[in-house]
């Protein structure tokens, strides 16, 4: 893999860049990384990117074996070189483990937006029990072989990635899917690799599919309050598939009544796209395939969407963190679905979902959590689209001005963080500021999404 390649999804859940190779530093990179999805470590470049020329051979060799004594267990890593005529820089590729993996020091940490972060005892638990059920997606899947590979879906993929990467991908097919964890070292297609690539994945992973289902009314009930439903659709193939083909069914039923605007008439939806298709897709990709029975399920009534997924929540996900944090139960389907261009932004789609939803007049979304299942619920709300998320309060008198002028910046712009409110009021103390921001969500103007340095406002 080139270093272009490492580079290219930025610094943040799976890259992390040390200037200096600092042993309790990389260690606890390497366990937060072990602990998560896994990742890539660069030391000697800098945060742009470029070889510094300060790093040697052996000081990166000694860094690396100094952090592996301080976790417990040992992490596994993998080594590779780059050189140019600036010098040497090393990329330590960290694969997710198995086993949980805490410091000398006894803490337990995992990769977040924010860097490396320590659990308390009750994630740890979550996290144990989530390690404890072993890869399944590097399984080998009894009885399929190569030929069960859809050629056609293999090409789309490379062609999308390459694209994304602006060059050719240097890569064989087979090095290429053994690179991801689609083939086994024995050229044996993986459950990975079934999902992401299968001609008829369903066929030796039944509870793959997605079911939708629209129904007449707010309840499950069909035309003229008769059991059952005004459509219902089935979706097989490669998750690819699954996801492009239900979304094209989505778009038809989610138009509302028509707009025209000067001389062009516009769809109205009845809910955000990017809210829907987010929801859409962390439903296949997250859900747990290891459970039988049960498909990715869709459910749309009048007043609200359901969008139900087999499994709980992965890992020390919870109800009270699953804005901020990220966990994969499935890093190679979301890699894979990253690479190919169905997943905007690591980790980054809830918060924005929220945003989404709240700008255009709906309420927030809402999560609901069991053990064996995991539901997102969109409802609809009075008012829909532009109009609504320019339906302002009447602010009064109760603001100051440092607030009114935030408030006239997230009408422009949709969000705030700390640092444009600093370079707004650039003569005002950052507590007073934080301060300010504050009331402005007590007095339920505003809405606080994220937390620590991902720490941004939406209005309400």
């Amino acid at each position: 893999m080139s270093l272009s390649t490492i580079l290219h999804r930025g610094i943040g859940l799976q890259l992390e860049v040390l200037t200096q190779p600092v042993a309790e530093r990389l260690a606890e990179t390497l366990v937060a990384f072990a602990n998560g999805d896994g990742g890539t470590v660069l030391l000697g470049v800098d945060t742009q990117g470029q070889i510094t020329g300060a790093l040697q051979p052996d000081e990166a060799d000694g860094a690396l074996r100094a952090a592996l004594t301080l976790c417990r267990p040992l992490v596994a890593t993998e080594w590779q070189q780059f050189e140019d005529r600036a010098g040497l820089a090393v990329a330590i590729r960290v694969p997710r483990s198995t086993e949980l993996h805490s410091l000398a020091d006894g803490r337990v940490l995992v990769r977040t937006h924010a860097g490396n972060e320590p659990l308390d005892g009750a994630k740890i638990s979550h996290l144990a029990a989530t390690k404890a059920s072993g890869d399944f997606e590097l399984e080998c899947v009894a009885g399929a072989g190569r030929s069960d590979l859809a050629e056609a879906v293999i090409r789309d993929y490379i062609q999308r990635r390459a694209a994304r990467l602006g060059r050719d991908l240097g890569q064989t097919e087979d090095e290429l899917l053994a690179a991801i964890g689609a083939l086994n070292p024995q050229g044996q297609p993986t459950v990975a690799g079934l999902l992401l690539f299968g001609k008829e994945p369903q066929f030796f992973i039944p509870q793959s599919g997605l079911i939708y289902v629209r129904f007449a009314g707010a309840d499950p009930r069909g035309p003229g309050g008769m059991p059952g439903y005004s459509r219902r659709e089935e979706f097989n193939g490669a998750l690819a598939r699954v996801i492009e083909d239900c979304w094209a069914i989505l778009l038809q039923e989610m138009r509302g009544e028509a707009v025209v605007r000067g001389l062009k008439r516009e769809d109205r939806m009845l809910y955000p796209t990017f809210a829907v298709r987010e929801a859409l897709v962390n439903a296949v990709c997250h859900r747990d395939y290891r459970l039988t029975g049960r498909r990715v399920e869709i459910r749309q009534f009048d007043d609200r969407l359901e969008v139900s997924s087999p499994g709980g929540l992965p890992g020390y996900i919870t109800l009270d963190n699953i804005v901020e944090d990220h966990f994969s139960r499935n890093p190679r389907l979301v890699n894979g679905l990253f690479e190919w261009g169905y997943i905007e932004q690591l980790g980054l789609g809830i918060d924005r979902m929220i945003e989404e939803m709240v700008q255009a007049g709906h309420p927030q979304p809402e999560f609901r959590a069991t053990p064996y299942s995991f539901t997102v619920i969109l409802r609809r709300g009075n008012q829909v689209g532009l109009e609504a998320r320019r339906a302002l309060p009447d602010w009064g008198a109760r603001l100051n001005e440092r607030q009114i002028r935030a408030l006239q910046y997230l009408q422009d712009y949709g969000r705030i963080a700390n640092r444009e409110y600093r370079d707004l009021c650039p003569d005002v103390s950052p507590e007073t500021l934080r301060l300010d921001l504050t009331d402005l969500v007590d007095k339920g103007l505003v809405m606080k999404i994220g937390d620590k340095k991902g720490t941004h406002y939406i209005l309400k």
